[in-house]
């Protein structure tokens, strides 16, 4: 994932600006006029700092340029926005300054916030550190972290899913547990509508072993494949498989903006930015004590208890979430320690989210997580990439194949301004600002895309790439590349998406279940080099 994109789901189109030649007339004068409910900017009692506001306010550009906004603060961006250039509609309120209240206009503008009842913004404001111009900065790095791009493809263990932008889904694959949620059982090859959600607007998708799971944009939460949350890989005593979408129940009165699925748990995150676990709950192994197939909801609490979260990513038995504090972004990680993917610096389990310090050494901005089977990797706010855990084939990028205990630099990409990372299992993938994708680890199946180094002997398998390298048959389209997804999963055959600014979808990779969404001939198993996926994602 990543946080530059400049296009997200739920972020408020472009307002225009005020130019000099668009300032209002006579504002000396009105100034003058109003000597009283005069409101503080940010606690200046300068009388350049100070300005009146009556029922409808209209401010000159230059009031932000007073305001002391951090200039990598989103909400510094917006606030030159026509808010300042029409009635606001506001009482007289001097409790807040004129940045307070434009952050709370754009709070407000927002599908996740309007809804929410006072007590809960307020509840969510404390939480953020007690400013408005913070839980906008929550929001939005939200929005794009969990909903990078209008449109989605996940490339799940054995089946796909892909969110289009109108929020409308298509599954493909394998689905011997229901998990395409079409009311069979049966493979499909071709990408096919989920039609029985028609109506409702997904926004965000996640699929694991045997099993699917959909966000709405009004944070309900459909699942359908295999119902069990004990051995994701081959299901638990009493699972049962559910071939249509279902409405977790148990989740009611949780709004929820991101699902992801480990191995023998799955995870949500809320509008509030807290974190809820279900199952593997044994031993305390998530922060609490359950049975293997409990299917409800637990808060994850810890040292994430009132700390806003922004993303989650899950891995093999453990899971990372990336917080938004006043200080700035942060990464969390609890569970199976094991390759020493947790971070800090051993192979212990964590039952209870611990802060990944490491980064503070390295000066690391963390902006975008993922998780990997076995390994880690994170995209800082300066383009750095990071990765940690089990190398096996070279999945770091630190060309060679040992483990590491903390997060480390990937040398070989400094030069290259990262925007979004994807990992799997013994694979990982790098997405540059120009479009440039980069791949390293595991090359079988065709799923990293360096066609032109397969391996003698070993027909359409490709050799173990240590350090990132180009992906050339992605480069050679002339397409500009913005989200990669691939296949998480320790016991499927990897596939490979390529979302990109055109709207196309590349597909390449295993396709023996139809996964790939494209009709394989002559015995074919797999796709080497990139090709169209036919879906329509508008």
């Amino acid at each position: 994932m990543d946080i530059t994109a400049s296009g997200t789901f739920w972020q408020t189109p472009a307002l225009p600006h005020l130019g000099p030649a668009e300032q209002p007339h006579g504002i000396s004068a009105h100034m003058q006029a109003s000597p009283r409910n005069q409101r503080a900017c940010l606690g200046s009692s300068s009388s350049h700092g100070e300005f009146p506001l009556a029922s409808n306010p209209s401010i000159v550009l230059h009031v932000l340029s007073e305001c002391c906004l951090d200039p990598h603060d989103l909400a510094r961006l917006e606030a030159t926005c026509s808010f300042f250039k029409q009635p606001a509609n506001y009482s007289p309120d001097t409790s807040l300054s004129l940045c307070e209240l434009a952050a709370l206009d754009m709070c407000m503008k927002r599908a996740v916030f309007k809804p929410m009842t006072t007590e809960e913004q307020d509840v969510m404001k404390k939480q953020c550190g007690g400013s408005w111009k913070l839980v906008l900065r929550f929001l939005k790095l939200g929005e794009q972290c969990y909903r990078r791009e209008n449109c989605q493809a996940i490339a799940g263990p054995g089946h796909s899913v892909v969110v289009t932008k109108s929020g409308t889904v298509y599954t493909f694959g394998s689905s011997n547990c229901g998990q395409l949620g079409h009311g069979s059982f049966e493979e499909e090859w071709r990408p096919r509508l989920l039609r029985s959600l028609q109506g409702v607007r997904i926004i965000q998708a996640t699929a694991g072993v045997g099993r699917t799971m959909l966000v709405s944009d009004t944070g309900r939460v459909y699942a359908f494949g295999k119902d069990s949350f004990g051995d994701s890989e081959y299901g638990g005593a009493g699972s049962k498989n559910i071939s249509t979408p279902q409405l977790v129940q148990s989740l009611d009165g949780i709004f929820v903006v991101q699902a992801a699925i480990g191995n023998f748990f799955t995870a949500v995150l809320s509008r509030e930015g807290r974190v809820y676990t279900f199952s593997w709950g044994a031993d305390a192994r998530l922060g609490h004590q359950t049975e293997s197939q409990d299917q409800k909801p637990h808060p994850l609490k810890g040292a994430l208890e009132d700390v806003p979260v922004v993303q989650i990513a899950a891995g093999y038995c453990y899971l990372l979430a990336l917080t938004c504090q006043r200080g700035g972004m942060a990464v969390y990680s609890v569970g199976c320690g094991l390759g020493g993917k947790l971070g800090h610096g051993g192979r212990v389990d964590e039952h209870w989210p611990r802060l990944i310090e490491h980064f503070q050494q390295l000066q690391f901005q963390p902006v975008a997580v993922a998780a990997g089977a076995w390994h880690a990797g994170v995209v800082g706010q300066d383009g750095r990439v990071c990765t940690w855990g089990w190398g096996r084939y070279g999945c770091l990028g630190h060309g060679n194949e040992d483990c590491e205990h903390v997060p480390k630099v990937v040398e070989s990409l400094v030069g290259v301004k990262a925007v979004h990372i994807a990992t799997g299992d013994y694979t990982t993938f790098v997405v540059s600002d120009t479009g440039d994708v980069y791949s390293f680890g595991c090359g079988e199946s065709s799923s990293l895309g360096h066609l032109s180094t397969a391996t003698e002997g070993q027909a359409n398998r490709h050799a173990n790439i240590l350090s990132p390298e180009l992906v050339s048959s992605l480069k050679q389209r002339n397409e500009h590349v913005l989200q990669i997804s691939l296949t998480n999963s320790v016991t499927w055959n990897a596939h490979t998406f390529a979302l990109c600014e055109s709207g196309k979808l590349y597909a390449f990779g295993a396709g023996d279940k139809g996964q790939l969404g494209i009709e394989l001939l002559n015995n074919e198993s797999e796709r080497g080099t990139p090709d169209i996926v036919e879906i329509d994602l508008r």
